[in-house]
């Protein structure tokens, strides 16, 4: 399940920003909702808020460190319950889809433009949105088994 889930998020992120470069040039913006949400097609040569513009291969290197941890940890303490498998999918699909960016074209294509209560957000993509919502679910689960009882595991 994690390997499967893992690819339908990868290929997911992989057609967003295949879609958004072949339709879109780049600095177009599409208004979406008034204020609020834009689609702008962006290339980003750094990582979160472009911190580390154009230091492609550290990223590179921190990426292929990450996801090498994340699997062996992974394959060392074999998650059983869904919400764990689902957790470490998105965030490897997401990880992995930026990965692939980095190496193939030395950017990532960021597309999703959120202005919020008057605060332009740094632009994203859903790669980005995958890791966050991973992170968050694990640590739901982690919080919701914090007693250490392996019980909890489903």
């Amino acid at each position: 399940m994690l390997i499967l889930f893992t690819i339908i998020f990868l290929v997911i992120d992989i057609v967003s920003k295949l879609l958004i470069s072949n339709l879109m040039n780049v600095g177009q913006s599409i208004q979406i909702i008034n204020d609020f949400f834009n689609i702008t097609y962006v290339r980003n040569t750094g990582a979160a808020w472009s911190i580390l513009s154009g230091e492609t291969w550290l990223l590179i290197i921190v990426s292929l460190i990450i996801i090498s941890l994340i699997v062996f940890y992974i394959y060392k303490n074999s998650p059983k319950s869904d919400l764990e498998k689902i957790s470490y999918s998105m965030i490897l699909g997401g990880a992995i889809g930026n990965l692939l960016d980095r190496i193939i074209y030395g950017y990532v294509v960021d597309f999703l433009d959120f202005n919020v209560f008057g605060y332009d957000y740094p632009i994203f993509n859903l790669a980005d949105s995958f890791i966050l919502i991973g992170v968050i679910l694990l640590v739901v689960y982690t919080w919701r088994c914090k007693d250490g009882n392996q019980s909890n595991r489903k």
